[in-house]
């Protein structure tokens, strides 16, 4: 079982003109987000299947897949990853935590982001110290600040909502709308849980909240609380 074995198997899935599609939706152009990048046109539900069928790929290799070219490539070798941690004990979850952080730089996109560290770093750091999450967020990196965010999932799911306030606030003013949509969406997902707990940031930040996270944020809140916060 090996990158090279699993690499074909992706590489035999590829289909060219969905691969266009994904360049265009990832935003692979010249200046864009995602500059570069380059699809085999793979949907999700496949690289899944292969990655349950070489769940067992060891870090080596998963590691040389994650230094493709190819997103599907790295994107099946992090589906991979969170496969194995999720059954993995404590030794063997910080080696691919570890792992997860010394390629970050391969985890450029926002869905390779969001697939892996909820689990990957969030999760990992449920009890553990999280400074490495402030880190992340004054990276010059827009893929380290949105893992910033989204690995907070994992503490919003524990009824844990201090970071996700303290690194929005961190991030308040930062320019790319990747980073509004993840912190409104990771506001929203504390508002499922807790609507006052969400309502009283919201109501701190008056004015201060980019639009499009403000609106991401109120998403599930009654009508006349959403017209409330869109006016103040």
């Amino acid at each position: 079982m090996t990158a090279a074995s699993l690499a074909q198997a992706l590489d035999s899935l590829a289909d060219p003109k969905r691969a266009i599609l994904l360049q265009r939706f990832f935003k692979t152009g010249p200046g864009q987000y995602g500059e570069g990048d380059q699809f085999l046109g793979l949907p999700l539900p496949q690289q899944r299947q292969l990655a349950r069928q070489f769940r067992h790929l060891p870090m080596n290799e998963t590691e040389t897949l994650l230094a493709s070219p190819w997103h599907e490539h790295r994107q099946t070798a992090l589906i991979i990853w969170t496969l194995q941690f999720a059954k993995a004990g404590p030794a063997q979850q910080q080696l691919i935590h570890e792992g997860y952080l010394r390629n970050r730089s391969r985890v450029n996109n926002w869905n390779l982001v969001d697939i892996t560290c909820p689990l990957l770093v969030g999760t990992h750091l449920l009890d553990k110290d999280r400074a490495l999450l402030y880190e992340l967020a004054v990276e010059p990196n827009l893929w380290s600040q949105r893992m910033s965010l989204v690995s907070t999932l994992a503490f919003i799911r524990k009824g844990q909502f201090q970071d996700t306030f303290a690194l929005a606030e961190q991030l308040l003013s930062h320019p790319h709308d990747l980073i509004h949509k993840a912190m409104g969406w990771m506001l929203r997902e504390v508002g499922k849980r807790n609507e006052d707990a969400l309502e009283e940031f919201l109501i701190d930040h008056h004015g201060q909240l980019p639009r499009t996270a403000l609106r991401y944020a109120i998403e599930r809140l009654p009508p006349a609380r959403r017209q409330f916060h869109l006016q103040a």
